[in-house]
């Protein structure tokens, strides 16, 4: 409808047509957060009034008065008033077939969709002014009617059917609506660069929340009533039992959204509300990133890079869960990756499909665990072998052996820092004398949020900061600027536009080979890297900070002063 409104618009005189070309190129940028006729109301251009009268017109929609609205909404025990009032929205009138619900956007088909599946009923839209529409929620609806106290009609859990209705529950979850929604949320997700979804029953409502660049958002609160036919839809794309809802379920499947494939992975936890569900996006036909694109500064990117061209040997990457140890590990496989060289991973489980590598999936179930995957695959004659994680001694001692008969192996650990993963394996149990021939060098890293460019926020550094936080001593300059994040409409109101590593990289020298014999600790592997040119994440942290492709704040979120 949007061509078709500022056609309208500007055929009638309402606006010019260079206006209607620039609202429409910041509504095809925002990513849906508004409908085009309420963003042309946000930006100035249009009163609500007229914009009501314009869709009217248009959709040939009847226009309907405030005045005519109810004192008490009808389906207050069914739809959620909170869900009604975020889009805009009031049920007039509520037929034995139909409903017919006032709209500041008539052009909604979620809403539309999501009350006749709520309901069972036809659903007739009316345009409604908007500012009236938020007028009768503030005077006639602001109360705790029967629809905040929901859920004296509807189970939480199976919106109102019963926990051995599976047939029921797969027919709502095969109904156009239904798919439609799901498939909508999906969409969404991917438009605003979503890594998950999460779907989550409260006593009064469904939360939708997508994580992105690091930091869940709330997205939307929608009936609890449907949260059991969403859930139910997911099940089955990822083909899980629908029926159990006792247990916890993984699955996965894959969708083609706006032209690309999508691999999605599903996991659903029971909570007392009803099941949990989070869905991790990864596009099944992205390439590897390369170093630049991480975040490694040309020093380091250079170090990795010499240590990656050695025959034989082990690189670690480390770093807690979400900082990106598998996006680096990757970008290494991808400079890997040449007709000379086979290479083969086992991976629990497989994020990307490359080109030219032989890739394993891990499968418990069926006893292909790591050791056993590393086990055949030395036997298919590898140059290169990547181990998705060293869980435990017996891997551990396997990547060990590889290394030592002439293979490159990498692997991550769960480790806090870089010297920390040589205390670590220690611990698991490998002898000192392998550690100091095999390991060549060690990648810890944490992801921070980077600054929007269009609207960082440069500020001069304090003494009392800059001496507490040593900056200078770090940055080196007289005067340093540092940055904030402000929030515009490129940025989404965050101020934030994608995520970059911070990065500490040892590499293994004499030395430090003397310290793994001697069963040094982490704090003097750490010291003596250190004193040896190795920096560490907060000093990388700092530098990017003052570098403004960071704040602060994001680099002390996930790591500490020295």
């Amino acid at each position: 409808m949007n061509g078709g409104l500022g056609a309208y618009l500007v055929r009638t005189g309402r606006l010019r047509q260079d206006e209607a070309d620039n609202a429409l190129k910041i509504f095809l940028d925002q990513d849906g957060e508004a409908s085009f006729g309420l963003l042309l109301v946000r930006m100035g251009m249009l009163s609500d009034k007229d914009l009501a009268e314009a869709q009217a017109a248009c959709l040939d929609v009847p226009l309907i008065d405030g005045k005519a609205f109810p004192d008490t909404m009808p389906c207050e025990g069914k739809v959620s008033r909170e869900f009604l009032k975020k889009n805009l929205s009031v049920i007039v009138e509520e037929n034995d077939d139909n409903l017919i619900v006032a709209m500041a956007d008539p052009d909604n088909h979620y809403l539309l969709d999501a009350l006749k599946m709520i309901t069972g009923k036809k659903v007739e839209p009316r345009v409604g002014i908007a500012s009236e529409i938020e007028a009768a929620f503030r005077q006639r609806y602001s109360g705790t009617g029967e629809a905040e106290s929901a859920g004296s009609d509807f189970s939480a859990t199976g919106a109102g059917i019963s926990g051995d209705d599976v047939e029921h529950l797969k027919e709502l979850a095969s109904e156009a609506p239904v798919i439609k929604l799901v498939n909508q949320l999906i969409q969404q997700a991917v438009s605003q660069n979503a890594s998950d979804i999460h779907i989550e029953p409260f006593e009064r409502m469904l939360m939708i929340r997508y994580r992105v660049d690091g930091v869940l958002r709330e997205v939307e609160r929608a009936p609890v009533e449907i949260a059991a036919a969403v859930v139910s839809r997911i099940k089955i794309l990822s083909n899980l039992n629908i029926a159990e809802r006792r247990l916890p379920q993984d699955g996965r499947f894959k969708l083609t959204v706006r032209g690309s494939r999508l691999d999605l992975r599903v996991s659903t936890a029971p909570t007392i509300n009803g099941e949990s569900v989070v869905l991790r996006l990864l596009p099944s036909n992205s390439t590897a990133d390369d170093f630049d694109g991480l975040g490694f500064t040309q020093k380091q990117k250079e170090d990795l890079l010499s240590v990656l061209s050695y025959p034989h040997g082990i690189v670690l990457v480390t770093g807690p869960t979400g900082s990106g140890k598998t996006t680096t590990l990757y970008a290494a496989l991808n400079y890997l990756n040449t007709p000379e060289k086979k290479v083969l991973t086992v991976e629990d489980p497989v994020e990307y499909n490359i080109e030219g590598i032989n890739q394993i999936q891990v499968k418990p179930q069926i006893g292909l665990t790591f050791a056993n995957a590393l086990r055949t695959i030395v036997r298919q004659d590898p140059d290169v072998i990547m181990i998705g994680e060293m869980r435990d001694q017996e891997t551990a001692s396997i990547a060990v052996q590889s290394a030592l008969t002439g293979h490159l192996v990498l692997s991550t650990l769960h480790t806090n820092d870089a010297a920390g993963s040589i205390t670590r394996l220690l611990d698991m149990g490998v002898d000192d004398f392998l550690l100091k021939s095999t390991v060549n060098a060690v990648v810890a890293q944490r992801l921070v949020r980077t600054l929007c460019n269009d609207c960082k926020k440069p500020y001069v550094a304090s003494d009392k900061v800059e001496e507490r936080l040593h900056l200078r001593e770090i940055v080196g300059d007289s005067e340093i600027t540092l940055y904030s994040a402000k929030g515009c409409e490129k940025c989404d109101g965050t101020g934030f536009t994608g995520r970059s590593a911070i990065v500490e990289l040892i590499v293994l020298d004499d030395g430090l080979r003397d310290l793994i014999i001697g069963h040094a600790d982490s704090v003097a592997i750490a010291r003596y890297a250190r004193e040896n040119g190795s920096g560490t994440m907060y000093e990388d942290g700092l530098r990017k900070a003052a570098a403004g492709v960071t704040t602060i704040e994001e680099v002390l979120r996930v790591t500490r002063l020295d």
